[in-house]
């Protein structure tokens, strides 16, 4: 027999991303953001590794230590949640308050060395359960395999609800933005209605005046 229930939390599973895995270039005084929707009281941890090029090589190689990532994320009220410098290779970490758009932007924290070259930044982002390290959460708390599997699920199930929270936030404001938007149009319209009478009047008298003085009427 078909489960509702079960349909909704499958395609929740289908649609939460589980980790973004990407590398991009960076080059002298650039900077690069990127945008995750996050739902409120959500963890968030960013795995990252940098690279630089070796004009001899052609390559891109581990860096040195004194090259870092200077990290700033804000949340969607456009605060500073977050603002601080890694070294080449490190984990950034955070947990939302709101729900919303959060900004995640990183530029390196020296000049001296590029001389014209680049480097490659490796960013992983995991979201919510996944950000858990489950084997050292079995490791601590002595948990069996069985009780370890309902933990897993049990975070699974808050972090969906924490994600259907968040579209049901956005049908919320969108809404909103809607009513607004169509309130606006409405009295837009009633404005137009209003001076197309007023004009339309004024325009019946002055032709009745201009009759009235040529002695048509």
């Amino acid at each position: 027999m078909f489960n509702p229930s079960l349909f909704v939390v499958l395609a929740t599973l289908l649609i939460v991303p589980l980790s973004n895995g990407l590398y991009f270039h960076i080059g002298e005084t650039e900077r690069k953001c990127f945008i995750e929707e996050i739902p409120d009281e959500t963890t968030v941890v960013a795995n990252y590794k940098v690279e630089l090029y070796d004009p001899r090589s052609g390559g891109f190689m581990p860096s040195s230590p004194g090259i870092g990532m200077h990290v700033e994320i804000k949340d969607p009220d456009d605060k500073t949640i977050l603002s601080r410098v890694y070294s080449s290779e490190g984990r950034i970490s955070f947990t939302s308050h709101i729900p919303g758009e959060h900004v995640l932007c990183m530029y390196s924290n020296s000049t001296a060395w590029f001389s014209g070259s680049q480097l490659r930044v490796h960013l992983d982002i995991q979201v919510g359960e996944h950000t858990i390290d489950y084997a050292n959460v079995a490791q601590k708390e002595k948990l069996t395999e069985l009780q370890l599997r309902i933990r897993q699920l049990l975070d699974q199930v808050d972090q969906i609800t924490k994600e259907q929270n968040y579209q049901r936030y956005r049908e919320e404001r969108f809404r909103q933005t809607s009513d607004s938007t169509n309130q606006r149009v409405l009295w837009w319209s009633v404005a137009q209605t209003v001076v197309l009478l007023i004009m339309g009047v004024w325009q019946m008298r002055h032709l009745k005046s201009f009759f009235e003085a040529k002695k048509l009427v």
